[in-house]
């Protein structure tokens, strides 16, 4: 299959007719300035080293290597052949806490971006595995479903905010379940979810929905983010912060980190638990453990590149506007006395 890497470019092929039609508005003057000068066949005697036709030949080259230089700028290109491979992976299901509480900024530059940081370069290191993308507050909604299209997952991984879930709150239990939901069973692969959230679970019970899920071969893994110290949550307004978030005696509301909470989800779904830092998101560890689950091997298709062919029309546009170069508008003294078919007496 032929494509063009930069189409428009193609555009620049309309010039050639304009070439032509002043080429031939330029041959029409010089044959009324001979008819001007006399009769034709007598002036022309006078100027028997003048061509007529050279120019011509001339002016086709330069238009065709114009031609080439266009389309090779336009990039052709070619490929596009469906190639079946093989790929191992397991699927992974990430759960990310967007309450308020996570815009806290014991964590640079807060635990969301933290968190996010932390998943984009998880998708970068990911090869064969599919990822999909929980958030949840008070409620919890598939972002991404399950896919290895990791262009996507970043994509949407970067839209992201705490404004996407209008319920407040913290139902770890829930994204669970969701995540449950999302998984297909049926295809042999491992399994596993990864929770990113500062543990302060308010509206379920997540150390059963935990159990529930490491007793259908689903291991759970937590990272905690956030200090156990306890950090304000910021108020925005437009984009800008205003301040903070403050309750009804109009004192700071701080935020922990409830790392007891984490540590027995985690042990309940059969995983690890890390806590996240400014040095280490904890994703390498959480992967480490991760990897010793069943990968099957599984059908794929791909694209191959498509391969430039930019070149081939560049250089038949050099060679092209060498050989115009080195024609001469004069007649060739040589070739005006090589006779062929003249018949000797």
């Amino acid at each position: 299959m032929l494509r063009f890497a930069h189409i428009n470019f193609l555009w620049g092929l309309l010039a050639i007719p304009v070439f032509v039609l002043f080429f031939m508005q330029v041959s029409i003057w010089k044959k009324k300035a001979i008819k001007r000068l006399g009769d034709r066949a007598v002036v022309l005697r006078m100027m028997p080293d003048v061509s007529f036709s050279r120019p011509w030949l001339k002016f086709i080259l330069f238009a065709v290597a114009y031609a080439m230089v266009i389309i090779g700028a336009a990039d052709p290109q070619l490929g596009s052949k469906i190639e079946e491979v093989k790929r191992k992976g397991a699927d992974l299901m990430i759960l990310l806490d967007v309450s308020n509480s996570m815009l806290a900024q014991d964590l640079a530059p807060n635990r969301l971006d933290n968190a996010k940081r932390a998943i984009s370069q998880l998708i970068d290191n990911l090869e064969g595995d599919r990822i999909g993308l929980i958030v949840f507050a008070g409620q919890a909604y598939v972002q991404l479903p399950i896919t290895t299209d990791y262009s996507a997952a970043k994509l949407f991984l970067n839209t992201v905010n705490t404004n996407m879930v209008p319920t407040q709150g913290t139902a770890i239990g829930a994204a669970i379940e969701m995540g449950m939901k999302s998984f297909d069973f049926k295809n042999g692969t491992g399994k596993a979810m990864i929770v990113i959230t500062d543990g302060e679970n308010h509206e379920d019970d997540a150390v059963a929905a935990a159990k529930s899920a490491a007793g259908q071969d689903v291991s759970i893994h937590v990272i905690g983010v956030g200090s156990v110290d306890g950090a304000p949550i910021p108020q925005y307004q437009d984009g800008k912060q205003v301040g903070f978030i403050m309750d009804e005696s109009n004192k700071q509301v701080l935020t922990k980190l409830n790392e007891e909470m984490c540590k027995e989800i985690a042990a309940a779904g059969e995983g690890s638990y890390v806590r996240a830092t400014n040095a280490n998101s904890g994703m390498n560890i959480v992967m480490d453990q991760i990897g010793k689950i069943q990968r099957k091997e599984v059908d794929s298709k791909s694209f191959r590149d498509y391969e430039d062919r930019f070149q081939i029309f560049i250089g038949i546009a050099l060679v092209l506007l060498l050989v115009e170069f080195f024609i001469s508008n004069r007649k060739s003294q040589r070739l005006s006395n090589l006779k062929l078919f003249e018949v000797k007496k």
